[in-house]
């Protein structure tokens, strides 16, 4: 990449969300890539990545463009194939230690109960047996052996301090709760594939990520985006992508029938425990992440934050199955075709704001219909177009006031 093709102040900040996360941010990117004139997402000058979004980004800071990462996630035929079934392989490791350690935290309750057996209850006794159960469910090493294998050739590195990019990828701190951005000058030794598994250790998912005598968890459980990291290190322009938005099962009730899967309950709690979680997780992560939006229009005056998500009654974002090949060519796809329809909805709020830094939205790219991320998918998207046919009704609505002024 030679120097008039980079653009050393824009920046890419990606939230996380799992694999479904990260299949929604390469479709995204993938779909602003295309619509942005002139614009590289290899050749920013800073990136920003958290849980799923840090493998998103330390892949796009590394070369790799929207276009290869979503044949990468979705297609079966390539040499470098990320596979979300890793993310289940069971933390044998894990569970081995903590059942090792059961006979000396049994026979050191069973003591301590005797030792006043009259005033303790054996529930307090025996309390100290919650120390055997597992940190995590599964063993996340495979994103680092993924992302080693992956940063090993191809011009790629595995060493922040080698990147031509600035690259942040940022985890928790779990015995402080303090945010630890890897890639700034004192957190730039560790391998990248190293801070991307930390970032993305979801507690009760996966076991902390042992980092010299710290441990670490995923990064979105201070902040969502972590966009100041970007903003602090001079982003005039930063390009904000956040999978995961509350659903609203009202909304998307008044949606087509045809755009509805048939597995989508009437009422979220119909789904069980796992629906009922991810509706939690997600409306706590979006509060605080809109929260944080307002306070860096205060902080950083004269910078510009974009953010692109998902609406709150996107169904095929709610309730994809992304460990199954369809699935994931689906939403790849379905994230694509959705963020085209929202620049288009949205052209007139963001031609000003990119125009301030030398980029024009291409709208020929976005009015062509026949438009498909990957290959197999020619069929121009309904939704898009249904989206592309309202905004050209406004346009109307628009000229027709002008003229009767």
């Amino acid at each position: 990449m030679n120097a008039a093709t980079t653009h050393p102040l824009i920046g890419l900040a990606l939230a996380g969300g799992g694999p479904v996360g990260g299949i929604y941010e390469v479709g995204a990117m993938a779909a602003l890539a295309e619509a942005l004139e002139g614009v590289d997402f290899t050749a920013f000058g800073i990136y920003v990545g958290v849980s799923s979004g840090a493998f998103i980004a330390a892949a796009v800071a590394n070369g790799l463009g929207p276009d290869k990462l979503a044949r990468m996630l979705v297609e079966n035929d390539t040499d470098e194939v990320f596979d979300p079934e890793m993310l289940l392989r069971p933390a044998f490791g894990e569970y081995l230690r903590r059942a090792l350690a059961v006979p000396v935290l049994f026979w050191s309750s069973l003591r301590q109960y005797l030792s006043d057996p009259w005033h303790l209850r054996p529930i307090e006794a025996f309390q100290s047996l919650s120390h055997a159960i597992p940190a995590g469910v599964f063993n996340s090493s495979g994103i680092d052996r993924l992302l080693r294998r992956l940063f090993s050739s191809g011009g790629r590195t595995n060493d922040f301090r080698q990147l031509k990019r600035r690259l942040y990828i940022v985890a928790t701190d779990l015995d402080t709760g303090e945010s630890v951005a890897f890639g700034s000058p004192e957190h730039a030794e560790v391998p990248i594939s190293v801070a991307v598994q930390a970032s993305a250790a979801l507690p009760g998912l996966f076991p902390p990520v042992r980092i010299g005598e710290r441990y670490f968890v995923d990064g979105a459980l201070i902040k969502t985006l972590h966009a100041s990291v970007a903003l602090q290190a001079g982003a005039e322009l930063l390009i904000c992508i956040n999978p995961l938005v509350p659903f609203d099962s009202r909304l998307a009730a008044q949606r087509p029938l045809h755009e509805n899967p048939p597995h989508a309950p009437e009422h979220l709690v119909d789904g069980g425990l796992p629906v009922v979680l991810s509706q939690t997780f997600r409306a706590i992560i979006h509060s605080r992440m809109r929260t944080g939006m307002d306070r860096y229009r205060h902080e950083f005056k004269g910078r510009d934050v974009v953010l692109f998500e998902p609406t709150r009654d996107d169904v095929d974002m709610f309730f994809t199955n992304v460990f199954s090949y369809r699935g994931r060519s689906r939403l790849c796809e379905h994230a694509y075709q959705r963020t085209r329809s929202d620049l288009y909805r949205r052209r007139h709020e963001l031609r000003p704001i990119l125009a301030r830094h030398g980029i024009e939205l291409n709208l020929g790219v976005l009015k062509d219909h026949s438009r498909s991320l990957l290959p197999h998918k020619r069929r121009p998207d309904l939704a898009t177009s249904a989206g592309a046919l309202d905004a050209s009704l406004a346009d109307l609505e628009r000229w027709l006031r002008t003229q009767g002024a």
